[in-house]
């Protein structure tokens, strides 16, 4: 710290203020000393007198000037420092300028740490030089402090590295490195790349720079590859350090294991899947039993009587009149069989709705919440395109619910084989006094968009034919309409549409 001292400080003040010098050297939590402008050491604080061993009457513990010059001192210093800070120090009172060097001193049990020393110089106003001020730092305590942080950091059972502003990586501990197999240099550059897996890598990378870019907070869930070529699954938070001016200095981030859980939660869902699936294949079972039981006596009447007709029509004189008696028959069972089918068909109205008022654009984000799992697990790119301010309609809530869900899970069904985008695109709009739904993917596309909507009909190989039936049952009871037609240039759009309230 260079500083002056006004010339007409008077004589008998001197000794009062290198009282004060002394007694602020003191005080710092460091080892300080100042010394003659000729180099030679005149006071070494408490902390540095102890250090070295310095009996308690030595003059250096009361800033006696024994007129020793700097080179003096030299023995302090371990002998193979001594050429090196002699140069500089030489330097520094050849020039008047400060100076910086290292080297190792010995304590008062004749061992050697490693200090890094800087000296500036005090001068007068007239720029007389009066003293050398000067502070040593203990690295070796420094060191010491950085290998247990190091220490620390490798103990965290989780993967934890740091990234400068920019977001290239600065430090990543050995758990990463001895997981992935890799060097730390492979991680620079986007390296780090290879490290994700290719169906997760996208989506972190975007989480990532847009908190570069922003500066906020970043998380993300995702995928990473074992040195033996397994994937686990880990939450990667990060957090910006921020220096006094708010700029951020460095990225400190830290990536635990989910992989349990997340299989858990995966494994939850299956159940929960395969016991949907089971109470839908147990009712319509119990619907198709009684369908048979109700169906099976007009089919056999049917049956009975065209062989009764072809009897009567058999003969060498056919008995037209019977016959038509028994062709009637038969159109009396056929309608009988024909009014089961409709009631079936009933079966899909029966439920009474509980309709109140009900903003669209929350049902569709809330059911897109609920299928963001299983559309990242199929590899489906999911997005809404839901028009702002959409006036409310009067609808059940549990029914649209309904309707969208199968909807969206058909629309990522239809995508599961294709090699191409996987888009899949939920739109809401306000058209002609009508709320329109429309649910868009990129799958094969229908053939037959109208009977896709016939209970039983079905696309799908083990599909039931239920689904879509039920849907257009809803938005029907809804005074609505539900409809598909083709997504240029490929894939289905499914619409449906809700009157205003």
């Amino acid at each position: 710290m260079t500083g002056g001292i006004d010339d007409g400080t008077k004589a008998e003040e001197w000794p009062r203020l290198v009282a004060q010098l002394q007694a602020t050297l003191n005080v710092i939590p460091a080892y300080t000393w100042y010394a003659a402008p000729s180099g030679g050491l005149i006071f070494v604080n408490k902390r540095t007198a102890d250090y070295l061993g310095l009996p308690k009457d030595h003059p250096l513990r009361f800033g006696i000037d024994i007129g020793a010059q700097w080179d003096a001192h030299i023995p302090l210093l371990h002998p193979d420092d001594h050429e090196e800070t002699r140069k500089v120090w030489s330097t520094c009172l050849r020039t008047g300028e400060a100076g910086e060097t290292s080297f190792r001193v010995r304590n008062a049990q004749g061992g050697y740490r490693w200090f890094l020393s800087r000296a500036e110089p005090l001068r007068a106003s007239d720029g007389t030089l009066l003293h050398w001020v000067g502070v040593n730092l203990d690295m070796d305590a420094l060191r010491q402090s950085e290998h247990n942080l190091r220490k620390i950091v490798e103990t965290v059972p989780a993967f934890v590295w740091s990234a400068d502003p920019d977001g290239e990586f600065t430090r990543i501990n050995q758990r990463v490195l001895d997981y992935s197999g890799m060097q730390f240099d492979d991680f620079l550059h986007l390296g780090w790349e290879k490290f994700l897996h290719p169906d997760d890598f996208p989506e972190a990378a975007k989480a990532f720079y847009h908190a570069i870019q922003t500066g906020t907070s970043y998380q993300a869930v995702f995928r990473l590859r074992r040195a033996d070529g397994e994937y686990r699954w880990y939450h990667g938070r990060a957090e910006p350090l921020r220096d006094e001016h708010g700029r951020i200095i460095q990225w400190y981030g830290l990536s635990i294991d989910i992989d349990e859980g997340k299989k858990a939660e995966e494994e939850l869902r299956s159940t929960q899947a395969r016991l949907a699936r089971a109470s839908q294949i147990a009712t319509v079972a119990e619907l198709s039993a009684s369908i048979a039981h109700e169906i099976n006596q007009p089919l056999a009447a049917i049956v009975s009587n065209a062989q009764t007709c072809q009897t009567w029509l058999a003969g060498d004189t056919p008995n037209i009149e019977r016959a038509r008696i028994a062709v009637d028959r038969i159109v009396r069972d056929a309608t009988a069989a024909a009014d089961v089918v409709r009631r079936t068909r009933a079966l899909f109205k029966r439920a009474t709705a509980e309709k109140s008022l009900l903003h669209i654009n929350e049902v569709i984000e809330e059911v897109w919440r609920l299928l963001q799992n299983e559309m990242v697990r199929r590899g489906i790119l999911a997005e809404l395109d839901l028009a702002q301010q959409l006036p409310p309609t009067v609808a059940d809530r549990i029914q649209i619910q309904q309707v969208l869900v199968n909807l969206m899970r058909n629309a990522a069904e239809a995508m599961e084989t294709s090699d191409s985008s996987k888009q899949l695109t939920v739109r809401s709009r306000h058209v002609d006094g009508m709320i329109v739904v429309e649910v868009c993917d990129c799958g094969s596309g229908l053939t037959d968009k109208e009977n896709v909507f016939e209970p039983f009909y079905s696309t799908k190989q083990n599909g039931m034919g239920i689904g879509l039936a039920i849907c257009r049952s809803i938005i029907q009871a809804h005074d609505g309409e539900l409809s598909a037609r083709d997504n240029a240039p490929r894939g289905t759009i499914f619409a449906f549409t809700l009157p205003l309230t």
